[in-house]
């Protein structure tokens, strides 16, 4: 009765204990099992027994899920049987392809290597190119020195050593080549030194022998020519007149070489050593030579007329003149080889004042820079500075002793100065800048030394008013035409840069190398169109340094021809068929340019004004890459027309290329209903267009 008694009370318990069992996490079931003991003693064993009927609850449910599921079991068991056949074949499938990838391997890792020889080979060879366009420059200047030698002229051949020293020797000092051509130069300077002191000497010692038989012969002369006219035996009297003037000041032509070789100035000490040497000698041999022949004798005539003798002296100077022009033409030339066409660079505060000591250079802003900085102008421009004032000099030196007026004086230099300025020098100019060896860099270089020499002028105006000490706003003072010189050379300058722009952009035009029949674009530009709109972009970095109009022109020429060219080469005549795939492809470069002109290469365009250089292009390629047709017939001629820039003559060109291509690329065309009406679309445009065209024809 007990048991019977107990049993209502303990089953819904023992589910209860037997449901958390099997709901609770394991870690907690010791608590759970504890209380089945607690209970009363018989509640063990019926717990066991509720637990085995539990038990075989579940093992019927099992027995069930897996009738259930046993089929689908042995399903997927002859599956996996008939795919462990092909894993196998599998297997050695990828085991013979990683055998093939090993075998082909070693031949990439053979070829590899030889590419790695190869670029250290090409790496070497380039080291070796550097280094010998440093050297060659040098050894050219220096074979130079040896041909100015041994032609006898040494002003030149010092100018050469001080380039020699100043400029290039500091590039390769550290071979050994350099070296042995430094310790050679003091030799060379004793040499030239030794021989200009001989030829003063041997120069001096003929007037001193011959100064009486020539003047002799020269009142001889006088007497029996009355009226002076242009003869030859004029020039027979200049020839003997030359040697009659006394006055240090106007020496002759061999006079002036020899000095010229020995008096010239110099920067260093040693040579303005020299100079005072050579100077000091002249002057005081002359001295002796000046008393013997002022000695008036007894039995000599005065008060004879000299006016036709003025008249001839000035005929003499205008001659001379014409002489120190075509002197001065070769020394210009000289100045112009010479040049190395860049900045001028500076390291020290010393030679920044010896540069702007010699040259009338102002910058505040440059002057506050640090060491080592670049002056804007190239070499050339201090030294035609120097000799446009030794041109004065010299022109002075004769119109001295004509015993004219100040204002005369000063007229005669400021006109013999414009003719150096505007014939000379101006001739020269254009000349140079016409060498087939003149780049685009050294035409910009030569546009800014024009700029600074026009700045000059004012200074070459005030150089003559000191000496003639007649002021510039004298009524009748000549100005000097400089203005008009160097605009005219820069602006032959500035066409000379766009002609050789336009050439270089035909140059890698040249390279294009399109496949007209590809089906599909590469995706990416042609090479050829980057390496051009990298070569520009360098290009148009060197303008930054011209007047903005310039840099403007040149960019704008530059977009607008490279937009012909590609234009032309669209529509070249001997291209017969053009794909859809090759229209795509230029469509890529043409996306290039644009980009490079939307990234405003030389400041100061407004807005898109550069972009549109490329609007034909861009137009007649997206009518064809989204094929709108029927837009462009219906809004053809119309001011607000999406392709206004399009010819009916260019989209007719250029559609029935790609006609062609589409005969004889879709040769089942026939077949497929999408072929068949794109051939009919593209004929029915071009009989559109063709009547479009003559229409305009007849109009016409």
């Amino acid at each position: 009765m007990a048991e019977s008694g107990e049993g209502p009370g303990t089953v819904p318990e023992h589910e209860r204990i037997l449901q958390e069992i099997q709901s609770t996490d394991t870690a907690c079931v010791g608590p759970t099992l504890r209380s089945v003991y607690d209970d009363q003693p018989n509640a063990h064993k019926k717990f066991m027994e509720k637990l085995d009927a539990c038990i075989r609850n579940h093992d019927k449910e099992i027995e069930k899920m897996c009738n259930f599921h046993h089929q689908g079991f042995v399903d997927a068991i002859t599956e996996l049987l008939k795919v462990r056949t092909d894993a196998e074949k599998l297997k050695v499938q990828v085991t013979d392809t990683n055998r093939r990838f090993q075998d082909a391997g070693k031949e990439v890792i053979v070829q590899t290597e030889d590419i790695i020889r190869c670029r250290i080979q090409q790496r070497n060879i380039t080291t070796v190119v550097e280094k010998l366009q440093l050297c060659l420059p040098v050894l050219e200047m220096y074979s130079k020195l040896k041909e100015q030698m041994s032609t006898k002229r040494y002003y030149s051949a010092l100018k050469t050593m001080e380039q020699l020293e100043n400029v290039y020797f500091p590039r390769v000092s550290q071979y050994r080549f350099c070296q042995l051509m430094i310790e050679n130069l003091p030799k060379l300077r004793e040499d030239i030194k030794e021989i200009s002191m001989s030829d003063l000497k041997d120069f001096l010692e003929s007037i001193r022998k011959h100064s009486d038989k020539i003047g002799e012969t020269a009142m001889k002369q006088a007497q029996q020519q009355k009226i002076f006219t242009v003869t030859p035996q004029k020039q027979n009297n200049l020839k003997f007149g030359k040697t009659m003037y006394i006055n240090d000041r106007i020496p002759e032509e061999r006079n002036e070489i020899v000095l010229k070789h020995a008096f010239e100035e110099e920067d260093e000490n040693e040579e303005e050593g020299d100079e005072e040497t050579f100077e000091n000698y002249y002057r005081k041999q002359r001295k002796k030579q000046a008393r013997l022949v002022l000695q008036t004798q007894s039995n000599m005539g005065y008060g004879f007329p000299v006016n036709r003798l003025f008249d001839l002296l000035f005929e003499i100077r205008d001659q001379y003149n014409e002489t120190l022009l075509k002197k001065w033409a070769g020394v210009f030339r000289d100045i112009f080889e010479e040049d190395n066409y860049s900045p001028i660079p500076i390291v020290s505060e010393e030679e920044y004042r010896a540069i702007i000591s010699k040259f009338p250079f102002q910058d505040p802003d440059l002057e506050k820079q640090p060491f080592p900085k670049k002056l804007p102008m190239s070499q050339s421009v201090p030294h035609i500075y120097i000799q446009v004032k030794e041109f004065i000099y010299a022109s002075l030196k004769f119109s001295e002793s004509l015993h004219r007026s100040s204002t005369e004086i000063d007229d005669m230099l400021r006109k013999s100065t414009n003719l150096l300025l505007t014939r000379t020098l101006s001739s020269c100019l254009l000349n140079l800048i016409k060498k087939p060896h003149i780049g685009l860099t050294e035409l910009v270089q030569i546009i800014i030394n024009t700029t600074h020499l026009e700045q000059a002028c004012k200074y070459l105006e005030d150089f003559i008013t000191n000496i003639t000490n007649i002021s510039q706003e004298t009524v009748h003072t000549t100005r000097l035409y400089g203005l008009s010189t160097f605009k005219d050379a820069r602006h032959a300058a500035e066409g000379e840069i766009y002609t050789k722009l336009n050439q270089k952009i035909d140059e890698f035009v040249q390279l294009a190398d399109y496949d007209w029949t590809m089906s599909e674009p590469d995706g990416r530009a042609s090479g050829y169109l980057m390496d051009l709109i990298n070569f520009l972009r360098s290009i148009f970095q060197v303008f930054t340094h011209l007047p903005g109009k310039v840099a403007q022109t040149a960019c704008m020429s530059a977009c607008q021809h490279l937009s012909t060219s590609l234009m032309q080469m669209l529509l070249d005549s001997e291209l017969k068929q053009i794909s859809m795939g090759a229209v795509q492809q230029f469509n890529l470069d043409v996306i290039q340019c644009e980009l490079f002109a939307s990234s405003e290469p030389v400041p100061g365009f407004q807005g898109d004004t550069l972009q549109l250089a490329f609007i034909d292009l861009r137009q007649l390629l997206d009518l064809f890459m989204v094929w709108d047709w029927s837009t462009y017939l219906a809004d053809y001629g119309q001011p607000a027309s999406k392709y206004l820039r399009v010819n009916p003559n260019t989209a007719l060109t250029l559609l029935e290329k790609m006609k062609d291509t589409s005969k004889k690329n879709n040769i089942f065309a026939q077949f497929r209903k999408n072929d068949r009406d794109k051939q009919k679309l593209i004929e029915t445009v071009v009989k559109q267009l063709r009547s479009l065209v003559n229409g305009m024809s007849q109009h016409t």
